[in-house]
């Protein structure tokens, strides 16, 4: 009976090796249900959930609030196309308007289809209201960014396992070392920039924080020469940082704000770019748009996502947890010397590992906290992110710290 016990995972898990792309590298752990800050495997096995989908359910796994606004909405009416209106896309496009005060509000799915979409905006405004040559616009990024998987974004990249294989890639991308304004200034004198866009904090390169100035003077040097500010805020934005968004931080307010992945709890893929309109309506009907953006079931999922984030007041909890977190994690790392830094902010952290153990360390040390009941992955080989569900505690705090502990203890 044992035996059978323990082969449910490895059925699955041959299953998607079988029929499934080998796009993915997974822990070899096979999640059945989640609630809160917890999953379970198909073994019955719990975990503490210290990933959340890549901040997807910063308000908790089916939280009950916004799986019952999807089942009361799937009731009624799922889908109508831009076709035609529908009674939810309005109500949501108010209530961000309300929340962000940017005048308008372009739906889409998935976040890469909001970098994309930010992109376009940012190439129509610079031939309609800069004054940019035709094809002549050139979009900055910065070099360890992650702006998702489609040809923009592998063309933005410079991790080789991103766009390595996949090209010819799209022109008119300049990158740039993050961080480093001196940069900024020499690439500025370039004509025909038409826009900057940049992850306040950069969360696949493994939560790399820009310096407060640094961001200050770039988006100070922007406003200065005419230059969108445009913020991937998919992963940083909707509380995870410890504010509403990670600009919020520092009083920027960007030209394009990114949203994604926690914009619908996790339940199904919503984004969205938000900007005013002498930027927004440079783009007229026909010219982009998508058969599921702005959907009902989509719209009503959203509306009640962004109320709990809100109502729960996520963003604080996100502050206090994070900084506790942080701070017993240094407690931590002065036991153990395989630990180089620590850093974050609010409940999107990481723990850089020394290298001399070699990369294989980390995805050991994650398959040893898994064994010990806590979920995280490695990014970049030596780094771990850890950024659990907003509505964490206290005692969940401490529990994940003894896990982590004891795992590098086993190690």
């Amino acid at each position: 009976m044992l035996s059978q016990i323990q082969n449910i995972s490895s059925n699955y898990i041959a299953l998607e090796d079988k029929y499934g792309a080998h796009n993915y590298h997974p822990l070899p752990v096979v999640l059945d249900r989640a609630q809160g800050v917890f999953v379970w495997d198909v073994e019955g096995k719990q975990y503490l959930d210290f990933l959340s989908a890549y901040s997807a359910v910063n308000q908790g796994h089916c939280h009950p609030r916004i799986v019952n606004a999807l089942i009361e909405q799937a009731k009624k009416l799922t889908l109508t196309s831009r076709a035609f209106y529908n009674s939810s896309l309005g109500e949501f496009e108010k209530l961000v308007h309300d929340i962000f005060a940017y005048d308008k509000l372009l739906p889409m799915n998935t976040g890469a289809e909001a970098v994309e979409t930010a992109v376009k905006l940012a190439r129509k405004w610079a031939y309609t209201k800069k004054g940019i040559p035709e094809n002549e616009a050139k979009i900055i990024v910065f070099n360890g960014n992650f702006h998702g998987r489609t040809m923009t974004a592998i063309s933005a990249s410079n991790d080789p396992s991103s766009y390595k294989g996949f090209g010819p890639f799209v022109p008119g991308i300049i990158k740039l070392n993050y961080n480093d304004i001196e940069a900024i200034d020499t690439a500025f004198l370039e004509p025909n920039i038409a826009a900057i866009l940049i992850e306040p904090i950069q969360g696949e390169a493994g939560i790399i924080v820009p310096s407060d100035k640094f961001m200050q003077d770039l988006f100070a040097k922007c406003k200065a020469k005419n230059i969108l500010f445009i913020a991937d805020e998919i992963q940083t934005g909707l509380c995870r940082t410890g504010r509403l968004l990670a600009c919020d931080h520092l009083g920027i307010r960007p030209d394009l704000v990114l949203l994604g992945k926690a914009l619908s709890g996790g339940m199904m893929p919503v984004s969205a770019v938000l900007a005013d309109d002498e930027i927004m309506l440079c783009i007229k009907p026909g010219e982009h748009g998508s058969t599921y953006g702005g959907n009902p079931l989509a719209c009503a999922v959203s509306i009640e996502s962004l109320k709990v984030l809100l109502d729960e007041q996520l963003s604080e909890n996100a502050q206090e947890m994070g900084s506790l977190f942080r701070h017993l994690l240094e407690e931590v790392k002065t036991q153990f010397s395989i630990i180089k830094e620590i850093r974050g902010k609010g409940l999107l952290n990481a723990m850089e590992l020394n290298t001399e153990e070699g990369d294989d360390y980390a995805w050991n040390l994650c398959m040893k906290m898994a064994k010990n009941g806590l979920l995280a992955k490695p990014t970049h080989g030596n780094i771990i992110r850890f950024a659990p569900p907003l509505i964490i505690n206290e005692s969940q705090i401490k529990a994940a710290i003894s896990i982590i502990e004891k795992s590098l203890k086993e190690m």
